[in-house]
């Protein structure tokens, strides 16, 4: 005999946040999953849907036909429809609910779009763009060619940068959403920051780039900094997680490995890397790299 625990929707929300939070998911999926189910009850109230058990697979698919309506894209409905269905499945695995209307929902189709890569024009119109700057020509430089992603850049500090040895590298801390790794740095990155560091404002900070007054700079004034180059630079259509991008393609078609790659991306599976081969020309028919050959 099954028992059905009496709940409304509200609370059920805020158990399977609780749940999320038990299971140590990052505090940027769990946001996320907290506003898409927040709309989705907020939606569900008003057509006097409280408890979890009156849910219907009709009265979830109007949710997502009225996010059609007000305009959200195909791929963002998607991503409610994910929240969606793990909300409702975490209720039924509660105890919360006997029918899981969830299973009905079909994710809209969507076409993914290739990561944007730079070209070799593009690539060094930026860095033209951007040289007058000391401090954004070696932020650039180091999203260009060390691949770091802009908030693990924002968390590089002084002491993780090293100089030593002939070796010169950049370290990432393992923080949240950030796997801990060892980057060598080129040449053109070790002069940028080094010439960085002699006009770097003296302050308590250890953030490596901070602003004028030496508070460590966020990454909303780099991704507006940066974007402002892409508009000098006459390049349309770029994000700053494109340089990470244009890295990642650049080390494959050089012929890098693609576990290595994969490992000084931080990606946490080669399969995120090896997605990049179809959007790289190939060196050679002998440089195309397959995991079965790994």
């Amino acid at each position: 005999m099954i028992v059905l625990i009496m709940i409304t929707l509200t609370d059920a929300r805020q158990q399977f946040i609780g749940h999320l939070q038990g299971r140590s998911r990052s505090s940027a999926t769990i946001l996320a999953y907290s506003k898409d189910i927040e709309q989705l009850v907020d939606f569900l109230s008003k057509e006097n849907v409280t408890d979890p058990s009156q849910a219907t697979t009709e009265s979830l698919n109007s949710f997502m036909q009225k996010l059609a309506k007000e305009s959200y894209t195909a791929k963002s409905i998607s991503r409610k429809t994910n929240s969606t269905k793990t909300f409702f499945k975490f209720l039924k695995s509660s105890g919360l609910i006997q029918n899981d209307p969830a299973t009905g929902l079909v994710h809209p189709s969507f076409e993914t779009k290739p990561p944007r890569i730079l070209s070799k024009m593009e690539y060094r119109a930026l860095r033209d763009a951007a040289r007058g700057d000391i401090r954004m020509s070696a932020v650039i430089e180091l999203l260009l060619q060390a691949g770091v992603r802009i908030g693990e850049l924002a968390k590089i500090s002084v002491d993780d940068i090293t100089f030593d040895n002939g070796n010169p590298t950049v370290y990432i801390r393992p923080q949240e959403g950030t796997v801990e790794r060892t980057i060598p740095l080129t040449k053109p990155v070790v002069e940028s920051i080094k010439k960085y560091l002699e006009i770097r404002p003296k302050t308590q900070s250890k953030a490596l780039f901070v602003t004028k007054t030496g508070r460590p700079l966020l990454v909303r004034n780099i991704r507006t900094a940066i974007d402002r180059y892409f508009r000098l630079a006459g390049i349309k259509g770029a994000k700053v997680n494109d340089l990470r991008h244009t890295w990642v393609a650049h080390q494959l078609q050089s012929g890098l490995s693609l576990v290595v790659v994969s490992k000084l991306a931080g990606h946490k599976r080669v399969s995120t890397t090896e997605k990049y081969l179809q959007h790289i020309p190939a060196r050679t028919s002998e440089d195309k790299i397959k995991l079965e050959e790994l």
